[in-house]
């Protein structure tokens, strides 16, 4: 007895289910706030890098400034997420 498997798809489409929109909204509210989280983090750090290097204090200066580059990448991230997720998508939807 020989059994066929059928091919499935996949074609996603967020608004076929009840909520898409509040999700979508949710997603877009918590990119807003990880943004301004990041802004925070480079206002602080930029501060602390200052305040060090201004006092000579090499450790507080190192770590101001690694505060400032984790929030810029942080902002990065949040930014290209979309075009990192649909840059994969289609890498993989093109894969036969």
């Amino acid at each position: 007895m020989r059994t066929v498997i059928t091919d499935v798809q996949s074609s996603p489409t967020p608004s076929d289910l009840p909520g898409s929109g509040t999700l979508q909204q949710l997603v877009n509210g918590l990119a807003g706030w990880a943004l301004i989280l990041a802004l925070v983090g480079m206002l602080v750090g930029a501060a602390i890098w200052a305040l060090g290097s201004h006092a000579q204090n090499y450790q507080q200066a190192y770590a101001g400034r690694r505060a400032v580059l984790a929030s810029g990448a942080a902002a990065l991230l949040v930014g290209a997420a979309p075009a990192i997720v649909n840059f994969f998508f289609h890498a993989g939807r093109s894969l036969h």
